[in-house]
């Protein structure tokens, strides 16, 4: 039943993203101002849209020269144009059909309504046709590679790249959670819990980054209520804030939010099943202007969060993306990188508008 609504829900989204998209290409300009110097073509769902396409970016940029076109879902890449600039976040399954030229969108969508495993089995094939594309149109810049954002809509993968970093400095030392992948049988989970010598109490996150939900689990018999494919991780006290690391090329902006309180040993000894937590993070548990312990509040140092950004640029391919990042309570300089999204929420991000703006110009400057 679960699994009916679900597609149901899946089917209502893409007929709303296929309505909204079929608006914006009606009042497309057939010829552009003088005055444009950057076209930017770009392919979000419709809650994509509302959240980062708002009047104030829009007037902004088009103040800058940038003009923000609709991709038509109806008509092959490779007909629409030119850009300058292709932008590009629909569902992750869906991520790696954009950018196919010479094929009908009707036939791709159908395509990728198979179950996600099975388009998982396509991704070499699809990253070759975004490759494809990619040759015949050089001037263009994507953003950002398929491949490169398929590593981080799969928690498995997600944050090795930090794990391999082991960055340390004299600013603080930047780590992950210990970490266990379930791809099946949740009755082995607590062995399977034990034998990696993860502790109590563990967050369990969906294995494919589809879903922000959570869940927290304080014992190793409720363990077996948890759903597979999934992630545990070790649950590290954090003075209930993280610190969401936005990323724009090279521009960095954070702001706190607030997150999962901590679990004192008392609390773990008395507590025990899953508690299921829909969204952690968000606009409205804003922890900027709430008065906090000093040592909980303190953004992370400003040399540590560039040099970790400037690696993780390099490391993912990627340039928009944000880190969420806690802070081990009790410590001042020991900091653990817990999620990572590709083309996050900046809607909710101060400034957004000019940061973004700004980023676009930089990459049209570069790819004259």
């Amino acid at each position: 039943m679960r699994g009916e609504i679900a597609k149901n829900k899946e089917k209502e989204e893409e007929k709303e993203v296929r309505n909204e998209e079929k608006k914006m290409v009606a009042v497309m300009p057939r010829k552009y101002s003088s005055k444009v110097v950057v076209v930017v073509g770009y392919a979000l769902t419709s809650k994509k849209i509302k959240s980062f396409l708002q009047p104030k970016l829009e007037g902004l940029a088009r103040n800058k020269g940038i003009v923000f076109v609709a991709i038509d879902q109806s008509k092959p890449l490779s007909d629409q144009g030119p850009f300058d600039i292709v932008l590009h976040k629909v569902r992750f399954f869906l991520q790696y059909c954009l950018l196919l030229s010479g094929k009908e969108w009707r036939g791709v969508l159908e395509f990728c309504n198979i179950f996600w495993i099975q388009i998982h089995l396509e991704v070499i094939t699809l990253v070759n046709v975004h490759q494809d594309y990619r040759k015949a149109h050089p001037e263009v810049t994507v953003l950002d590679p398929p491949d490169a954002i398929q590593l981080v809509h799969n928690r498995q993968s997600m944050l090795q790249d930090v794990a391999d970093l082991d960055l340390s400095d004299p600013y603080g030392k930047v780590g992950v959670p210990k970490q266990l992948v379930i791809k099946k049988d949740p009755s082995s989970i607590p062995d399977e819990v034990n034998k990696a010598g993860l502790r109590l109490p563990l967050v369990a996150k969906p294995l494919f980054a589809k879903s922000h939900e959570l869940s927290l689990a304080y014992d190793e018999i409720s363990l077996q209520k948890l759903e597979p494919p999934l992630v545990l991780q070790e649950f590290i006290n954090h003075g209930g804030v993280l610190f969401k690391v936005y990323i724009v090329g090279e521009a960095i902006k954070v702001v706190r939010r607030f997150s999962l309180p901590d679990v004192s040993k008392r609390e773990l000894s008395e507590s025990a099943g899953v508690y299921r937590f829909p969204r952690v993070s968000c606009a409205a548990a804003s922890a900027d202007e709430a008065d906090l312990d000093p040592c909980v509040a303190e953004l992370p140092p400003r040399p540590l969060l560039e040099r970790l950004a400037k690696e993780l640029r390099r490391r993912l391919g990627l340039r928009l993306f944000n880190l969420d990042i806690i802070r081990e309570h009790g410590t001042r300089d020991n900091y653990y990188v817990i999620d990572i999204n590709y083309f996050p929420g900046y809607g909710k991000m101060p400034e957004y508008e000019h940061i973004f703006t700004d980023f676009l110009l930089s990459l049209a400057a570069q790819s004259k």
